[in-house]
This record gives C-alpha cells, structure tokens and sequence, in this order.
C-alpha cells in the first residue's frame, strides 16, 4: 500500500444545484409595507420614567419595572441599551431553572481535592466576555419562590454559579402586578429589597405621536463633575439628618405581603436613596424624578418625609429673614415660601420681643410685595396672636389688612358655594 492510499479521495466539484425558488409577488409587496409601517421619526420630549431608570443604571442599582403587559417595558430597556451603548441580554425568568442562576454541579477529576464546581450558563459566560452588559431579567414576578431565592446572589453578589459578573454588567428586571400576571407570585421579602421599584406607565400623548410615526427620543440626564462632592455631601446629610429625626424608620417590614414584594425602608434601601439622592443632585434633575427614585428605594411614606425633610434643608434660615426684610429672599415655589413664613412666626414665637414681631410683619410685606397675597393669611394670623401688651400695630399691618381680609372672604365664599353645592347634589340625589 502507498502512502497515497492514506489519503481522501479528492472531492467531486460540487453541480449548480437547485435554482432559489422565486419570492412570491405578494410577500414582495408585503415586506415594502411592512418597511413603510416600520419607518418613523423622532423628536426631542422629557420622559421623567426613564431618567430615574437611566439614573439607577449608572448608580449600578437594580432596577425593578412594575407595569401593565404591553406598556413598553422591553421597549424602554432596548431604547435605554442602545442610548448607553450597552448590549443587552434578556433572560425570562420564569421559564428557568434555579440551578441556571444558581450554577449546575459538573464533577471534577478529584472532587474530594478540587470541589465541586457550579458550571454557570451561556449567557453569563457571554456577559463576562463582553466585560459590559445589560441584563435584563423579565417576567420576574412569574418566577418561582425557588428561583427567586436563586437570584438572590445574583442581583446582590453578582456571582452567577462559580462566576463573577464584571462590574460593567448593569442589572434591570420587569414585573406585571399578581393580578394580570399569568400564575403571578408575589416578590419575596429578600428579594425586593434589592431592588430601586419604577411604576412603569403609559403617556397616552407618547403612544399617540408613536403610532402616527413620530416616536420620542428622550435626553438622559448628564452627571455634572464639579458638583460630585458637593451632591455627596448633601446626600449623607439628608437622610442621616432624616433617620435621626426618625429612626423607627431605619427598618419598617410591611405587614401585608403584597407590600412586602415592593419598596420598603431598612439599612440596605436607605443606602440606596443615599446613592440615587447624590446621583440625582449632580445632574440636577427634576423634584418629580426625584421622588420616583426615593420613593422607589423605601418606599411611598418614608420616600416623600425624606423629600419634605429635603426641602426644609433649603428653607431660609428665619432669623436671616427678620435680619434684613427688605431684602429677604423667599423661595419661588408655595409650599416651601409658606413653610418660610411660619417659620419666621415660630421664631418669634420662641422669642418674643417687640423688635422680633415687628420684623416678622415687615417679612411678610416683603412676601406680599413678591407673592400670592393667600400664603400670607396663616402666618400673618398666628404673628398677630403673639403681640403683646403696649406693642403698637406697625404701620406694615395695615398693607397687609385688605389682602388678608379679601383673601378670608374668597375663602368663606368658597366654602359657601361648596355648601350649596353639597345640598343640590343631595337634592338630585333624592
């Protein structure tokens, strides 16, 4: 035999084969309006759900949605994936294991030596190859309690089986409510805790404009170097300032389960409204998105007393306010000049001296001069109860009289119209 022999026989060169069949004309003219219904544009329009989600992300919180099905959850991962330059991995939850978070046993050559290890699957393999990634886990609260607690390292460690996802893997999971989710489960104390909750929703004018072809295209909020310590230090302040004011807030585990698989305040939730507070301060975004993450860290209650502690932080200090009235600054917005004023009354009330009260009434002419005249009928009521005996009326309350008077009058018109209109109603009703 020579050596010829142990070679393959050279290969036949390959005929032409089959002719491609023909496209059917229709499907041609169906795939050129499938094109047309698939072209649109965009315009520029706030979107203040996706810069809280787009704000969790870069903080490396995970990030849980809560929506109706068919709202666009997936949707706005995809859009928020491509903005970041971020691949995107989907894994659907429910349709898992938990030995495919967990990792799957594979024995070794000498597992009395070398262990056991937890082979973990192909899309965590993927995430680390890439080094960056968004992770998607959908259909969370479709998800067993067993996988459930097999996510519980990998949406707090990060470890999926024997490996370690890089720190460049961002993780966002999405829920229905129990009630429109198909065998639905209630999240697991353990596991909502880990999670910044987004009510997701839909804006009515978005889908309109969307399906006429003109989508949004939203611009992420930017993080301002400069303002980076100055956003940490307010932070740290704000919520510690906040649990020693209200330290039976620290950790409140709701009674009820279906509060218990969503937002609620403990050490670890704290931590992240700290986190998201000095992420939204440096990019200086809205109150509304701020209080989507608070209140999405620890919940509705504890999240809006944050806010409104936060607010109180920016009060003008009152004795400032008495010093100088001409020039006093009030803030712009309501609440928060109303909530100045009675603090200026509360000062004096601490201390009242006839020099105090008179700068108090010469804070609220100031207010008058560059506000509505209706913020101005609670403090100005409480400041005349602390006047004294021989303290003259400045001539400042007399500016002050009309408005307050005209502002009473609307209100007692008001109730007496809303009187009258409670008895109709109960009329008709009869």
């Amino acid at each position: 035999m020579t050596s010829s022999t142990l070679l393959p026989a050279p290969a036949e060169a390959p005929g032409p084969g089959p002719a491609a069949p023909a496209a059917d004309p229709q499907l041609v003219v169906a795939e050129s309006l499938l094109t047309l219904l698939r072209t649109s544009t965009t315009e520029p329009r706030p979107d203040e759900q996706l810069e809280a989600l787009a704000l969790a992300v870069a903080a490396d919180l995970p990030v849980l949605l809560w929506g109706e099905p068919g709202i666009g959850k997936t949707a706005a991962l995809t859009q928020l994936a491509v903005s970041l330059d971020l691949p995107l991995t989907t894994v659907i939850a429910s349709v898992h294991e938990p030995t495919d978070f967990s990792g799957l046993p594979i024995v070794g050559d000498d597992p009395a030596v070398q262990g056991v290890p937890m082979a973990p699957p192909q899309w965590a393999v993927e995430l680390v190859r890439a080094g960056r990634g968004l992770l998607f886990l959908d259909e969370l609260s479709t998800a067993t309690p067993a996988v459930q607690a097999a996510l519980l390292r990998v949406v707090l460690e990060r470890r999926v089986g024997a490996l370690q996802l890089p720190p460049g893997v961002r993780i966002v999971a999405a829920a229905n409510p129990r009630a429109s989710a198909a065998d639905g489960w209630e999240l697991s104390p353990p596991l909502a805790n880990r999670f910044v909750h987004l009510s997701w929703v839909h804006d009515r004018e978005v889908v309109v404009r969307g399906l006429g072809g003109v989508w949004p295209c939203p611009e992420l909020p930017t993080l301002v170097p400069e303002s980076l310590p100055g956003a940490v230090a307010l932070a740290r302040r704000a919520v510690c300032g906040f649990l020693e004011a209200r330290p039976t807030l620290i950790h409140r585990l709701p009674t009820t389960e279906t509060r218990r698989g969503g937002a609620w305040p403990s050490p670890r939730s704290w931590e992240a409204a700290l986190t998201l507070l000095a992420f939204g301060t440096a990019a200086s975004v809205s109150r509304e998105v701020l209080a989507l993450l608070v209140r999405g860290a620890v919940g509705d209650g504890p999240g809006l007393e944050l806010l409104a502690h936060l607010d109180r932080m920016d009060l003008p200090d009152p004795e400032a306010l008495m010093a100088d009235p001409p020039t006093a600054e009030l803030p712009e917005r309501g609440d928060l000049r109303q909530a100045a004023l009675e603090a200026v009354v509360a000062a004096v009330g601490a201390r009242p001296e006839r020099a105090r009260w008179e700068a108090g009434w010469a804070v609220l002419v100031r207010a008058l001069e560059s506000g509505a005249p209706d913020l101005l009928v609670a403090p100005a009521t409480a400041l005349a109860g602390l006047r004294r005996d021989g303290w003259e009326i400045p001539a400042a309350v007399e500016r002050l009289t009309a408005v307050i008077g005209l502002a009473r009058r609307a209100d007692r018109s008001m109730g007496r119209a809303a009187e009258a209109e409670a008895a109709r109603t109960e009329r008709v009703g009869r």
